[in-house]
């Protein structure tokens, strides 16, 4: 036991004088992993924008049902519970004939001629039922289930087919962001290897004839590798923190000018609740792309 951790304390400390005695190159490896990780972790940021902003435009989409002008209370207290109970249905508003007339009033109190048609006709205006969906994808489920019979005497009608199109267009344009993350992520995480990897096989390129000294004398491969392991975990770690450092620095700047254009996305706020959680994983990506960067360069082109 003795002898394993004297094995593994050199190693460590092989691995540190490594880190130390190539301090600029070093530098260089963190500043690429800074990059790969930073860029990694800003697509978080842009997801949260993303969802927002989607949000944001699904809050202003609704469906508008206009009841018939003799309905009941009763029969509005009906539907509107029986909406408020459906799954793809969010919120429901209801505004009153009297209430739609004020509205109308107070917004056109400018026009006399308007006002005065107003005060002939009495009130043609119909009370109505905004109705907010979860997701732009299922206002047609909440068209379909207010086509049933029971309904057919309450509702006159349903200003889905005005609104149809834009409901389908913001349909098709969150399902499009959501597949461009995923698509945009992956392809990042492949460069950001790709890069990390070349970097660190440069470094690794330097002790090519120490590896091939201690091969001679019978090192283990565990033994030859462990150093460099060691020195990739450090440059990952060190990675990580610098991250977390330029992400705080940059979101403390743009944050608020951020928020301005997309209310509701504070990126700030965010990042400070999942610190531990954001840290955790760039800390993983660091040491994923060192560690594991720094075995995989001196297996394959160090012939070790």
């Amino acid at each position: 036991m003795s002898i394993f951790y004297l094995t593994f304390g050199r190693i460590l400390k092989s691995g540190w004088n490594n880190f130390l005695r190539n301090r600029w190159l070093a530098l260089a490896t963190i500043s690429v992993m800074v990059l790969a990780i930073f860029f990694m972790t800003g697509l978080i940021f842009v997801n949260l924008i993303g969802k927002t902003l989607l949000v944001n435009l699904q809050n202003k989409v609704d469906i508008s049902v206009y009841l018939k002008q003799d309905v009941s209370e009763q029969d509005v207290s009906i539907i509107r519970s029986d909406l408020t109970f459906l799954n793809e249905v969010k919120d429901v508003n209801y505004i009153s004939a009297d209430e739609a007339l004020a509205s109308f009033k107070a917004k056109h109190q400018d026009n006399a001629v308007l006002m005065e048609s107003l005060q002939e006709l009495g009130n043609p205006l119909l009370p109505v039922l905004n109705v907010e969906a979860q997701e732009a994808s299922q206002y047609e489920a909440i068209v379909n289930f207010l086509g049933q019979d029971k309904y057919q005497k309450i509702v006159d009608k349903i200003n889905y087919q005005q609104t149809k199109p834009l409901i389908d267009r913001l349909s098709s344009f969150t399902n499009k962001v959501s597949r461009g993350g995923l698509i945009i992520s992956i392809i990042l995480a492949l460069v950001a290897g790709l890069v990390t990897f070349n970097t660190i096989r440069l470094a690794m390129y330097n002790f090519r004839h120490e590896v091939s000294v201690m091969r001679l004398v019978g090192a283990s491969n565990w033994y030859i590798r462990g150093p460099f392991l060691v020195e990739g975990i450090i440059y990952g770690v060190i990675a990580a923190v610098s991250t977390t450092t330029l992400l705080f620095i940059s979101l403390y700047f743009l944050s608020p000018k951020i928020n301005s254009l997309v209310p509701g996305s504070d990126l700030l706020g965010w990042f400070k609740v999942n610190f531990f959680s954001l840290l955790f994983f760039q800390t993983g990506a660091g040491i994923l792309l060192g560690g594991v960067g720094s075995l995989v360069a001196i297996r394959k082109y160090l012939k070790v």
